[in-house]
């Protein structure tokens, strides 16, 4: 049996080097230098080839560095775990980063996987986060799909999924994309349920302590931290934010919808390219 560290299908190329690392399957682009490695997480009922238009553009823009695309446990060409805590994903991924030999690497999540990368970020050695296009206030969503719980659960799930897929404004991205978008996403009802079933079980108070705890650590740490956005955060967000993670910077990328990565590839790859300089200030 191989040790899960070799490669598998196509070699080295346009689309990296295909490995199976800790369980998760993995593009692995480029060689490890001084620049700090990229661990690029895909969002919720995705999967990593929705990295590959930022890729192609980083190889432009930052040649060769190391970066590495994941598929999430249950996508893809991962396999499926009987749950899908946030902490044990994030800790999943990390098994694979060690496994790689991947020296703090910077953590890029899409999505529900920003939330992924900053628990990874709290816990494990990282240059630091790149959250692209996702809120860190939870109380909102969490009411929200409590609202919901009932037709998420039942035969209603998949009229509801699509207003989700709405909201996410798939209408302003170029025709590429958009059908990147489609090819790549698969919404199965297990899969929502299980990745959402912290946020739908768990007491709103409970969360908004652990949400709380894990951005202290952060702040505590000093860990860089970018926000790509596909539009401007309301006022009152922008202020709490400055409070509980002032080291955070926003970056807008508009008309990008949930998207921002695939709106303007070439603009993110210079984005992620600008984290082969980043330091933490913080043991």
């Amino acid at each position: 049996m191989g040790t899960g560290n070799e490669p598998v299908g196509r070699s080295d190329g346009a689309l990296g080097t295909v490995r199976n690392l800790a369980g998760l399957a993995v593009d692995d682009f480029g060689e490890s230098d001084a620049r700090s490695p990229l661990v690029l997480l895909h969002g919720l009922t995705f999967d990593r080839t929705m990295w590959q238009p930022a890729l192609s553009a980083l190889r432009n823009v930052d040649p060769g560095r190391r970066a590495l695309a994941f598929d999430l446990p249950g996508h893809g060409e991962s396999g499926g775990w009987d749950t899908y805590d946030v902490d044990r994903v994030a800790h999943g991924v990390h098994r694979a980063v060690v496994e790689a030999g991947l020296d703090e690497p910077v953590i890029v999540g899409h999505s529900l996987a920003a939330i992924v990368a900053g628990v990874y970020a709290g816990q494990f050695p990282t240059r630091g986060v790149v959250n692209v296009d996702q809120p860190l206030q939870t109380a909102q969503f969490a009411g929200f799909l409590e609202s919901i719980a009932y037709q998420l659960r039942g035969p209603g799930f998949p009229a509801m999924w699509e207003q989700f897929a709405a909201s996410m404004h798939t209408e302003l991205l170029p025709a590429t994309a958009q059908e990147l978008v489609r090819a790549t996403s698969n919404p199965r009802q297990d899969l929502v349920l299980g990745y959402w079933r912290e946020v739908l079980e768990r007491p709103a108070s409970e969360l908004a302590e652990v949400t709380s705890a894990g951005l202290a650590a952060l702040r505590a740490a000093a860990v860089p931290y970018l926000i790509v956005a596909g539009s401007d955060p309301e006022p009152d967000y922008r202020q709490w934010l400055n409070e509980v993670l002032p080291q955070a910077v926003i970056t807008i990328l508009p008309d990008s919808g949930h998207f921002p990565h695939l709106a303007h590839p070439e603009r993110f790859a210079e984005c992620l390219a600008a984290t082969a300089r980043w330091t933490t200030t913080a043991a």
